[in-house]
């Protein structure tokens, strides 16, 4: 037997898998199922899902083997994609936890805007510094292989140039989360959530003005063809993240053998926490250069800006604190313990 990374329009009789196998054969004796709702061509496959699955095939020698299903192919919307892994349909997913709004509250504090900075590496570091603490009540459920963030929510539009927080009054711009909703609506626009495969229909129909993605995402959706301005601050700290749950079916993780089981620890958490970060950082170049190529105004906003853009925000970062205060969270405490943690990594 030899293995082999099959193409997409093989695949595409198989269910549209990507099966990754690496080395000579051995008795393979696991087989994970990996289902996430982005395209095979997205750096997320590529440059995270594929490189993983491929470690720990060599890693456990060829007894386990990762079948990649990118783009929703075992069927179900993306927000689905954790009771999939909940009710072991599937073995591992990669989504957004704020596809599910409620389940995930503590971890939305690492979306909030200025929380996150400029850097996936700090912030995936910092999630590793707070999850025993203070995120571990939320994914008792699940074996997280890893909570991460991406580059952090450029902002885009189409039409209009935003120089300055107020002229985003009344445009609607497309969000991933409800903590992106809550500071959209502190700028006076109209948050319109959606999840991101959806989000070229609605900019090439005019649904939306604009969206908050990194530029990772804006280039296999070819988003930069839709827009004509993208915004970040100079210093490259974006409006807020978003948080990506990549995790396991746990009871199919606690049916490994304790050597498998390894070979996935030694690929989870704090292992892998901050080459994932960099993945993140380093894929946003070829997305925003595309925008460049493409003619796109790259707004950058100035430091002396921010203190602007702060005050603008603070209502919504006041009503996430009120509002997990009262379901029971200590938000206040959980939002400065997040901030220093961020703080603290992007300083060293």
């Amino acid at each position: 037997m030899t293995t082999m990374i099959r193409s997409a329009a093989v695949l595409a009789a198989v269910s549209g898998a990507a099966w990754l196998g690496a080395g000579p054969a051995f008795a393979q004796e696991v087989t994970l199922k990996l289902h996430h709702f982005l395209g095979p061509a997205a750096p997320a496959q590529q440059a995270f899902f594929e490189p993983w699955a491929q470690r720990v095939q060599e890693q456990s020698d060829g007894r386990i083997a990762v079948e990649i299903y990118p783009s929703m192919t075992l069927g179900g919307s993306p927000p689905q994609l954790i009771s999939q892994l909940r009710d072991g349909v599937v073995d591992i997913i990669w989504t957004v936890t704020s596809y599910t709004p409620g389940q995930f509250p503590r971890t939305e504090v690492f979306e909030l805007p200025f929380v996150h900075t400029n850097s996936a590496v700090a912030t995936n570091l910092a999630i590793q510094d707070l999850y025993d603490e203070w995120l571990a009540a939320e994914y008792q459920d699940v074996h997280p292989i890893l909570i991460h963030v991406h580059a952090g929510n450029a902002l885009h539009t189409i039409a209009k140039p935003v120089r300055q927080p107020g002229d985003l009054q009344g445009l609607k711009i497309r969000t991933p989360s409800r903590t992106g909703s809550f500071m959209l609506e502190a700028l006076g626009a109209s948050p319109v959530g959606m999840p991101v495969p959806q989000l070229p229909q609605a900019l090439s129909k005019k649904v939306v003005d604009g969206t908050t993605i990194p530029f990772e995402v804006s280039l296999p959706l070819k988003i930069h063809e839709l827009v004509d301005y993208d915004h970040e601050f100079e210093d490259g700290t974006r409006l807020g993240t978003a948080v990506f749950l990549y995790g396991m079916n746990k009871a199919r993780y606690e049916s490994l053998p304790d050597d498998l089981k390894a070979v996935i620890d030694q690929n989870s958490g704090a292992s892998i926490a901050e080459e994932i970060g960099q993945v993140w950082m380093d894929v946003e170049e070829p997305g925003l250069q595309a925008a460049m190529d493409d003619g796109n105004e790259i707004i950058r906003w100035s430091m002396e800006q921010k203190p602007a853009w702060q005050a603008a925000v603070q209502p919504a970062i006041d009503r996430w604190v009120a509002e997990v205060t009262d379901a029971g969270i200590d938000g206040q405490a959980l939002l400065e313990a997040a901030t220093a943690a961020v703080q603290a990594h992007a300083s060293q």
